[in-house]
């Protein structure tokens, strides 16, 4: 397989099936920090590289895949320790986004969601813990799915903040997102036809760039079409700004924990922006978590309350369009910081998100996002299924 994408990290290197099912004839790749039996992984950095053995056993989530008929055909690049939102790696090259050449293809699920942009892959597995799946598929103009905290197994797979970390997929096709749903979440209740409620959160709305914001605002008078009652809420009485400093703080916390008695002995080397965060993780107490976790709690009741079983909240995915490649350091990290305004809800509350791909007024993708209660998961693509069929295409960034 010729990858003029940079997507991959391990190319054709492939597992066959070892059954039959819904994904028959389908082909994936997998973010480079998932146990492959025999293989090790980079997880972006060449010093984790070094330090670390084979995998012993394949992931459960690579044995459900492969058990259902899909064909694994590569893992692909990550931002170093998972720690990033922009796709750019100092040491192993930065994917190109397909739909954006000039623009990062978002991380840190990089690669993932660069093979399936380019359709090297029919889908691509990667991790979401701060926005890692989110956000690589909207800048990459793509569907990109982050299920509820808990919902997908996530052994075998590098952690970065076990409280926040998923397994999420992407795609170019919405049925392919729902097969690997059906896949994974096999274990849910039957979905619902609808979602009777859409609230737009007035505080996300104001993060976004005026153009994104003008072609993302479209899709409010579609949807009333389609029965659902349009509500405003400001879901934050603290402020999306403190929502983002609680996810941040938590985050570092459990990063450290997790990470810091390998930073401390092996001294890796870090990129920039990935170096001072993980500097600023060990300046943390964990004896704060309890009372911070207890803050997210609070957060995932709140947004519980709001949303029911019939309740979504509709946001932008990103503040805009993939920023340009090679910003300055501040520049990327101020970004950064907008758009974990964003990511931060969901991961609070541990809800499952969906980001739907459109394209701005000059070509470049931008995505809309739906967030659900928890355990609605498939419900909320099979709505989303549901609409875009509804729709006759207005939902869709690929062209038909």
């Amino acid at each position: 397989m010729k990858d003029n994408w940079n997507a991959f990290i391990t190319k054709d290197f492939i597992l066959e099936p070892t059954g039959t099912g819904v994904l028959d004839g389908l082909t994936f790749a997998i973010k480079d920090v998932f146990d492959i039996q025999g293989y090790k992984s980079t997880a972006g950095n060449p010093d984790w590289y070094r330090t670390h053995s084979p995998g012993k056993r394949n992931a459960p989530v690579i044995e459900i895949l492969l058990s259902n008929g899909a064909r694994l055909m590569g893992t692909t690049h990550t931002d170093e320790l998972m720690y990033s939102l922009n796709g750019e790696n100092s040491h192993y090259g930065t994917p190109v986004n397909p739909n954006a050449p000039n623009r990062i293809p978002g991380g840190s699920s990089s690669g993932s969601a660069v093979a399936a942009a380019a359709g090297m892959v029919n889908f691509s597995i990667g991790t979401d813990t701060g926005g890692s799946v989110r956000i690589p598929a909207s800048y990459c103009g793509i569907y990109g799915f982050r299920p509820t905290h808990g919902m997908v197994n996530i052994d075998g797979v590098i952690p970065l903040a076990k409280s926040f970390d998923t397994v999420g997929w992407m795609s170019k096709d919405l049925n392919t997102l729902l097969k690997v749903g059906e896949v994974f979440l096999d274990h849910q209740a039957p979905a619902q036809d609808s979602f009777s409620y859409l609230y737009f959160e007035e505080e996300a709305w104001t993060f976004i760039e005026e153009e994104s914001k003008m072609i993302l605002l479209q899709a409010a008078s579609v949807l009333e079409d389609m029965g659902s009652i349009k509500q405003s809420l400001k879901i934050s009485t603290e402020g999306l700004t403190q929502w983002a400093e609680l996810f941040r703080y938590i985050q570092g916390i459990q990063i450290w924990k997790e990470h810091g008695a390998w930073i401390e002995q092996e001294h890796p080397v870090f990129g920039p922006g990935i170096a001072e965060r993980f500097t600023w993780t060990s300046t943390l107490k964990e004896r704060d978590l309890p009372a911070l976790m207890e803050k997210k709690k609070i957060i995932r009741q709140r947004l519980s309350t709001i949303l029911k079983d019939n309740g979504l909240l509709v946001i932008p995915t990103s503040p805009g369009e993939a920023p340009l490649r090679h910003l300055q350091e501040e520049k990327r990290e101020q970004h950064r910081t907008r758009t974990m305004q964003l990511t931060c809800i969901a991961g609070l509350a541990g809800f499952p998100q969906i980001t739907v791909p459109f394209k701005n007024q000059n070509g470049v993708p931008i995505g809309l996002s739906f967030i659900a209660n928890r355990n609605q998961d498939l419900h909320l693509i099979k709505w989303v299924h549901k609409l875009i069929e509804a729709s006759g295409g207005f939902f869709c960034f690929p062209d038909k």
